[in-house]
């Protein structure tokens, strides 16, 4: 019998570990927060400043709304977002309605229509 009751001590410690850990890891997703990109307006000209005053972390979602016929988003290193050129291995999303994932250190986005990067149509984002 003694055997027993430690099985069921140690079960029930197992139990509670178990779910502290999934209640930390659940509080740390929670914490994620979703930006519209350009606010109201979207994904347009002009929207370089947008992430100004904002704190970004890492998992934060961004999300790009936009004409998809005349607009897309492009993920860029550095090099790409100054000289508004996309890298051969760039990541390019054309859905018009873009959910990106930020990764920890900085994010460069940018369309590459002819003209709309140079207009402004890019953002950096640090994300701690």
């Amino acid at each position: 019998m003694y055997e027993g009751r430690g099985s069921a001590s140690i079960v029930l410690m197992v139990a509670v570990v178990v779910v502290g850990v999934a209640v930390v890891f659940h509080g740390q997703v929670a914490e994620a927060a979703t930006y519209s990109v350009g606010g109201g307006g979207g994904w347009t000209f002009n929207v370089a400043g947008w992430p100004r005053g904002k704190n970004f972390k890492a998992g934060d979602k961004l999300v790009f709304n936009y004409n998809s016929g005349v607009h897309n988003v492009v993920s860029v290193d550095r090099g790409g977002y100054r000289r508004c050129t996309t890298p051969r291995r760039a990541k390019m999303y054309r859905s018009g309605k873009d959910q990106i994932k930020l990764v920890k250190g900085q994010n460069f986005f940018i369309c590459n229509f002819s003209g709309h990067c140079e207009s402004g149509m890019k953002i950096a984002v640090t994300a701690m």
